[in-house]
């Protein structure tokens, strides 16, 4: 598209689809009503405007495909049952001394196996409610350790964010999952600190009330419970061993199918998948309205103007790739759409800089995870229902979960820095 909008139109229009998301109006429909109105005041008129909408939708294809398909992986893990033995199994191996560091880690590896991060709170915090309960720590040291736990998993997961993000830059799923290894180890060291912290204060405590009293069910064995997030792991590491491309559109059904066939939860295939389904159609209709208004974005004379703001302060031109994940994840609310927005709209401008691909992406996305749980997201309530947490004092979790956030940021780009700049 040879026409540019101007940055004021793509500013108002993404100021509009924040204050309609704020004002609770659906997320996807406030994104196409922010891009329609940016697009016209930026200049572009009602073709320009309704082409680059078209167009920004047009290039989350390959990616919603992927997300679609990532739900059976996650359907099957919660509905069989495999997600809660294979949290509840490291937890007890763990022990109850290190309580906060198994609830920390079962999250980060439920996450960063193939479930969405809310769905991996959610999996985990009957179990964690019950060990707080019996040692007396508080709620919000809980709440903490799930969601930076959470976190860090999510940067080295293929989940909706990461396939969003390694499909803009164009690169290998699994080389931005492993690029942000070592952010992710930060980010969980960072958590079990802030979250030891906050357990020696009082208050919060975990009640009877909120304790889950339904029915106990028979989970799977953690052997099988294990065998299908490994045989994702597996076929997505033959392209880098082996140079076999096995797509995550492919690998991440696949490893879905032998959890349900290994659990011996076969009558229920289609329930699984149902219930997967239900959990990313919200994601993919989201990245179709994030489409609409990167769309507009990529389309206006936004990316330029913040390239001569970084000149005019004189940093890196590297450093537009943390910064353009952060500013994208707080006026959305949402790492996915955070990180679309942000990738789609910069990747190919970082390129033209020179910055490795990979890192580019890794810093980007672990940048999106800063402020992605602003209360205008969904994120936020998921989260704060899940352990009974009342909102005043979910809302003073934000500093930490930032904190967290801010620390695999720091970690990524230090090792853009010194490694592969």
């Amino acid at each position: 598209m040879d026409f540019s909008f101007s940055t004021a139109g793509a500013l108002i229009g993404l100021i509009i689809a924040i204050i309609l998301i704020v004002l609770k109006f659906q997320s996807t429909y406030s994104l196409i009503i922010g891009a329609f109105i940016g697009g016209i005041v930026g200049g572009g008129g009602l073709t320009n405007t309704v082409s680059a909408m078209i167009s920004g939708s047009e290039s989350m294809t390959n990616t919603i495909l992927r997300i679609l398909t990532s739900g059976i992986l996650a359907g099957s893990l919660v509905k069989t049952g495999a997600a809660e033995k294979i949290a509840d199994t490291i937890i007890r191996k763990l022990g109850e001394k290190r309580a906060i560091l198994s609830i920390a880690i079962s999250t980060l590896i439920i996450c960063a196996v193939g479930v969405f991060i809310d769905i991996s709170v959610i999996t985990i915090a009957p179990i964690a409610l019950e060990i707080a309960h019996k040692l007396k720590i508080n709620k919000s040291s809980v709440l903490i350790s799930m969601i930076g736990g959470g976190k860090a998993g999510n940067i080295i997961s293929p989940n909706p964010n990461t396939i969003a993000t390694a499909s803009a830059f164009n690169i290998e799923l699994t080389d931005l999952t492993t690029r942000n290894i070592i952010p992710a180890i930060v980010a969980l060291i960072v958590t079990v600190i802030i979250a030891l912290s906050l357990s020696k204060k009082n208050g919060d405590s975990v009640l009877e009330t909120d304790l889950e009293k339904a029915e106990t069910k028979e989970l799977p064995l953690f052997a099988k419970s294990i065998i299908g997030p490994i045989c994702v792991i597996v076929l997505l590491a033959l392209r880098p061993l082996f140079d076999i491309n096995v797509d995550p559109l492919i690998a991440l059904p696949v490893g879905g199918f032998v959890t349900t066939i290994v659990t011996g939860n076969i009558k229920n295939t289609k329930e699984n998948f149902t219930y997967g389904f239900s959990k990313v159609i919200g994601v993919c209709a989201l990245l179709i309205g994030t489409g609409t208004i990167a769309g507009i974005i990529k389309s206006s004379y936004l990316q330029q103007d913040m390239l001569n703001l970084i000149d005019a302060m004189n940093v890196p031109a590297f450093i537009l790739a943390p910064l353009s994940g952060f500013l994208m994840a707080a006026a959305t609310a949402s790492t996915t759409a955070g990180a679309t927005v942000a990738s789609e709209t910069f990747a190919a401008t970082l390129i033209a800089k020179h910055i490795n691909p990979i890192s580019a992406g890794a810093m980007l996305h672990s940048s999106a995870t800063i402020v992605d749980s602003l209360p205008h997201g969904s994120f936020f309530h998921a989260t704060a229902g899940s352990v009974n947490l009342d909102i005043s004092k979910r809302l003073k979790l934000i500093p930490y979960e930032a904190l967290i956030g801010l620390s695999s940021t720091i970690a990524s780009v230090l090792v853009y820095i010194f490694v592969y700049a």
